[in-house]
């Protein structure tokens, strides 16, 4: 590369952002760090500023920002506190590449003002895509800033397609691991524990991320984000589930040909790829041993089983605002799950009524997502509240 590349990580604390900043501190000749964000965890916030050494630090609620202060006061990191100061500081003209990781739809109001600012995004937050999909691309298109996958799916795809010049795709074809419940009978999914849906065979991920794995609505989100990242119509975008996770995803070309992109699971290797592209830089890390592997295996989902992946195809294909009431309802009931209020059965359904409950708007307008958004959390509270334990 041909200088340090100037980073922003929004959503230092979570688990991308943890992994990019082990990326960051193995590689220190490639990248200065300009800017983390984290929404309450001011004391991993503050670690990290200190070992990076950011120039700024935001800690999104106010009421930690003091702290946050007093455990930088001996550095020369500037410390801010609020949304405002993340949609100020990401603007600015020291920052190369915003790494988007902050995690739900809290990410979408940064990440406009940097793609209004013509900064590179290395995407990670599935529900900017999934929530404005549409006018994230069109924003992103007029403003000249490029959007670099950084889910291992789309990362995958992405790299698939670099050296096709642009031949034309038949087939984009998305794996999954399946999740924890993949071999569990469909009637035994009702009692199953947050402490059993957290628990991923394959990947380390956040716990809401985790718990989308296991319903299957990860896969529905990146059917998604794979129709806007890369403008194939969604009848053009499929599932397999492929228990290993060795193969991230695969392209097939419309004269037969399929290409994939093959690694460990480990989130790393795409978070330093979004980072460096279009270059690639030694990295640390177990590497595939293709004879301890053996074999690798390939499902047709069960989406009776697992029906988000259903729901959101349904949402995609009516378009609107379908996907972010779609995208709100989901954060709500993997949340009321998580914290043992309803059941992991309960989950679809709550977002199926916000879906059925919230207006439908046609067309795809900023001021109505965040409207949209407001109320399908409003709504689907509303129904965990009627069926909660």
């Amino acid at each position: 590369m041909e200088r340090k590349r100037k980073i922003a990580i929004l959503g230092s604390t979570g688990s991308i952002g943890k992994q990019a900043i082990e990326v960051i501190l193995s590689n220190p000749d490639l990248f200065e760090v300009e800017l983390l964000t984290a929404n309450e965890n001011y004391g991993l916030l503050a670690s990290q500023a200190a070992a990076v050494n950011a120039n700024n630090a935001v800690i999104c609620r106010d009421e930690f920002y003091d702290k946050a202060s007093s455990l930088l006061s001996g550095s020369d990191v500037k410390v801010f506190s609020g949304m405002d100061s993340v949609c100020s500081l990401v603007q600015s003209d020291d920052i190369d590449i915003v790494l988007a990781s902050m995690v739900g739809f809290s990410g979408l109001r940064p990440v406009l003002k940097a793609i209004e600012s013509g900064k590179t995004i290395a995407i990670a937050n599935k529900e900017i895509l999934v929530c404005a999909g549409e006018a994230v691309t069109g924003l992103s298109m007029k403003h000249s800033a490029p959007l670099i996958p950084v889910d291992s799916e789309h990362s995958a795809i992405f790299q698939c397609l670099q050296g096709s010049f642009g031949s034309p795709v038949d087939e984009l074809i998305i794996t999954a691991s399946g999740g924890p419940f993949r071999e569990y009978p469909a009637e035994s999914l009702s009692s199953v524990t947050p402490e059993q849906a957290l628990d991923h065979p394959r990947w380390k991920m956040g716990k809401k991320v985790t718990v989308d794995s296991a319903t299957m609505m990860n896969k529905g989100f990146e059917v998604i984000e794979a129709r806007w990242l890369f403008g194939i119509p969604s009848e053009q975008i499929s599932v397999v589930t492929h228990p290993e996770s060795i193969i991230h995803s695969m392209v097939r070309f419309q004269d037969g040909a399929i290409m994939a992109q093959m690694g460990m699971p480990d989130m790393r290797i795409p978070i330093q790829y979004a980072l460096t592209y279009p270059y690639r830089q030694p990295a640390e890390g177990e590497r595939l041993d293709l004879f301890a592997l053996g074999k690798l295996t390939f499902h047709k989902p069960d989406t009776v089983k697992f029906p988000a992946l259903d729901t959101a195809r349904r949402a995609l294909d009516k378009g609107g605002n379908a996907c972010c009431v779609m995208s709100g309802a989901d954060e709500e009931a993997v949340n009321a799950f998580i914290q043992g209020r309803i059941r992991f059965t309960d989950i679809v359904p709550v977002i199926e009524e916000t879906l059925a409950t919230v207006p439908f708007i046609q067309g795809e307008d900023i001021g109505n997502i965040f409207e949209s958004d407001r109320a399908a959390r409003e709504t689907a509270s509303r129904i965990i509240k009627k069926i909660e334990k």
